[in-house]
């Protein structure tokens, strides 16, 4: 008596822990991460994320050919037992002590509500013996037909589908109150192992199983023969739209969608994105011709671009050769040296330390704290203009701009184009782009001077209308008119010639060390598009240089959408700087003339 009455407690315990911690609703709500489609500028859905679910079934509306399919197929006994099945329990023990293995099991529809809803998957004797007190637990608590409706509705039918209500409009395009008796015997037979009976990818196979779920409708006498013999030859289809589950853009994106679900509860959410599906596939193209066609040539493994307004809404992205074969964005992920595009933040710096575009610099060799730097095709000593000097990527003048505007002020230039990885103003390197970041954040710092404010803010998620756009500040306009001067020269006579558009084109070459990273970052009309050539694994390339590869890519990108119309043809004026008064064209002569004076000895002349 002592023994029983303990079990009795422990059964008693067990039942008020099952009360008090499981919401019986559980099984009804919707997905913590409901099906989201993504859809570009034009509308389009491009990519599908998360699991797909619709509202509860009610089983008194469904043809009852339907609720009978599955308890044919999955628990016989159903509206007989109490949540556990003693006598198929039985025979399964039965069978499997005969085979020397586990064959069949006896889980009943309300242990797999229990499971399904309430536990894990994990195969132990503890969450078995849960899953027991909580079958039993809704059978006190609920009706068959309210154990049925929540076990309908919360199911995996494979492809990210859930319930039947979700299961009856993918395969087959209609709500579950109108299935057909073929129909319902597919879905039935998938719960067994969905994506083995796939009735789209594994025809044949799901036809033998639901040929299987009539012959056991027939048995219970749930249909007739004849109605089995006129049911067989259903088909399914998928109805929804095949998508990718992801894509870089999509990845990307992603996080900037969280507030969708607020107002979601079942189906799928369509959220509108920035992409631009005709800019996208040319750049996809673009990159991908560029890739195949210089082969193991240029030992050139892996490109990215971005491309975006100047206000920061991008419209293209691609994060390597392949998503399928790598899902790492190193367009927004990878940490890159930008080489020479870095140059922007130096020469700022000079503009805003009152330097001009056609002030001469000179050329000779510099040492800063036993660093030499040396130019691309070598040699030095060449006196050049700012001008000049950018257009042809001259290192000795990038560090003797370093030295003389400083490099704190280096580093502020740059933060206030919103570049925001670690710099080491102390470092002279930095002049020459040692200093890593990402493609879309060195493409967002050139959105800023295409734009005239800063910083520009990326962004894959239309803004609402009437919402005011992030804080920022205006350029100052005749230090973004000689920003548009030195990016002009690059473009027309300088290292970026290869990226001519046959517009006014605006832009700066990058190529680090041994060629390890190659760079063009420029913009033309309306569009802001960064290119980045290297490989993973940082090996260098064979000659690759910001000026060959990447400035192609730019040019097959940008000039295909010009073709196409998508990008503006010289919609905005080029800014322009106020003609130089008789004072300046003064301290330009003495600029001239005392090219070459240490820094605080020129200021005494009034440069």
């Amino acid at each position: 008596m002592a023994a029983l009455g303990f079990v009795l407690v422990v059964l008693l315990a067990a039942f008020v822990w099952v009360g008090v911690s499981l919401p019986l609703s559980r099984s009804l709500e919707p997905l913590p991460s409901p099906a989201v489609v993504l859809l570009d500028a034009q509308g389009k859905p491009f990519a599908r994320r998360g699991a797909y679910k619709e509202a509860p079934v009610v089983v008194a509306d469904l043809p009852a050919y339907v609720p009978d399919a599955f308890i044919a197929i999955e628990d016989r006994r159903f509206r007989h037992h109490f949540g556990l099945d003693l006598w198929g329990m039985g025979r399964a023990a039965a069978v499997n002590i005969k085979a020397g293995e586990a064959r069949e099991g006896a889980s009943t529809i309300t242990q797999q509500l229990a499971k399904n809803a309430f536990l894990s998957n994990e195969r132990t004797l503890r969450r078995k013996a849960q899953e027991a007190v909580i079958a039993i637990w809704l059978e006190l608590r609920l009706s068959k037909d309210e154990i049925l409706a929540r076990y309908l509705s919360s199911i995996y039918f494979g492809d990210g589908v859930y319930g039947l209500g979700a299961a009856s409009r993918h395969y087959f395009g209609r709500p579950p109150e109108t299935l057909t008796l073929g129909q319902a015997a597919i879905l039935a037979g998938m719960v067994n192992a969905p994506s083995r009976l796939d009735p789209v990818d594994n025809p044949k196979a799901a036809a033998a199983r639901a040929n299987l779920v009539l012959a056991d409708m027939v048995e219970t006498k749930a249909i007739t023969p004849q109605q089995a013999a006129a049911a067989h030859g259903a088909r399914a289809r998928a109805v929804r739209a095949s998508l990718p589950v992801g894509g870089y853009f999509a990845d990307w994106v992603s996080p900037q969608i969280a507030d969708a679900f607020e107002t979601a509860r079942y189906g799928e959410v369509k959220v509108p994105t920035t992409l631009d599906g005709r800019l996208q596939r040319r750049a996809e193209q673009a990159v991908n011709r560029a890739l195949a066609k210089s082969g193991g040539r240029l030992k050139a493994g892996q490109a990215a671009l971005v491309a975006m307004r100047p206000d920061g809404k991008v419209v293209a992205m691609v994060g390597g050769r392949s998503y399928a074969a790598s899902q790492f964005n190193r367009a927004v992920q990878a940490k890159r040296q930008p080489g020479s595009a870095f140059k922007l933040f130096v020469y700022l710096a000079a503009l805003r330390d009152g330097a001009r575009t056609d002030m001469r610099v000179v050329g000779d060799p510099i040492t800063i704290g036993g660093w030499t730097p040396k130019n691309y095709e070598g040699g030095a000593g060449t006196d050049l203009t700012l001008r000049d000097a950018f257009a042809q990527s001259n290192n000795v003048i990038a560090a003797r701009i370093w030295q003389t505007a400083g490099g704190e002020a280096v580093v502020q230039a740059a933060r206030d184009l919103g570049i925001t990885s670690p710099l080491k103003a102390t470092d002279a390197s930095l002049s020459l782009g040692t200093a890593e970041t990402t493609l879309l954040e060195l493409t967002s710092a050139y959105a800023a001077v295409a734009s005239g404010h800063t910083p520009v803010a990326p962004y894959g998620r239309p803004r609402p209308a009437g919402q005011a756009p992030p804080p920022s500040q205006a350029l100052d306009p005749a230090q973004r008119a000689a920003l548009y001067e030195l990016l002009g020269a690059v473009v027309e006579e300088g290292t970026g010639r290869a990226a001519r558009t046959g517009q006014l084109t605006y832009g700066k070459t990058g190529t680090t060390q041994d060629h390890r990273d190659a760079l063009f970052v420029g913009f033309t009309g309306d569009l802001v598009v960064g290119v980045w050539v290297g490989n993973d694994d940082h090996s260098p390339m064979n000659g690759v240089t910001g000026g060959g590869l990447p400035a192609q890519i730019w040019r097959d990108f940008v000039g295909s959408g010009l073709k196409a119309g998508l990008i503006a043809r010289d919609r905005a004026p080029v800014p322009r700087a106020a003609p130089p008064s008789e004072d300046d064209e003064v301290g330009r002569d003495i600029d001239r003339a005392v090219d070459g004076i240490p820094r605080w000895l020129k200021r005494l002349f009034g440069g």
